[in-house]
């Protein structure tokens, strides 16, 4: 069965503060009515902890590492979720039942099986 990654695009909070705490029970709700599709996924920390790596002059080159995210945005990569669902309209109909669906986004993309 195909698997499918389900990006969560929220505003940039910190996941394991306390007070997220009522907000990561949605998620919990969520992990439960999915768990039959769910195959991994986590929380993400808050931007501020990412860092970018680029490779200057490609293959070989100089590793350039910056702290921050890739792009700066309204919204924030802050977690991810690995489901295996039947095509790409499970995926969709299951991705819409994760709360970041309801105030941000949530980014569905095919996996390609070990490359």
């Amino acid at each position: 069965m195909p698997l499918y990654v389900a990006l969560t695009y929220t505003k940039d909070v910190d996941w394991s503060a306390p007070e997220q705490a009522e907000e990561l029970k949605e998620y919990q709700e969520f992990g439960a009515a999915a768990a039959a599709v769910i195959r991994g996924g986590h929380a993400l920390y808050p931007t501020a902890t990412a860092t970018t790596v680029r490779v200057a002059g490609g293959k070989g080159g100089d590793v350039v590492a910056s702290d921050g995210p890739y792009a700066e945005t309204k919204e924030a990569l802050t977690g991810f979720y690995l489901l295996e669902c039947a095509d790409l309209d499970e995926a969709v109909k299951v991705s819409a039942g994760l709360p970041a669906a309801w105030d941000g986004a949530v980014e569905v993309r095919p996996v390609i099986p070990r490359v």
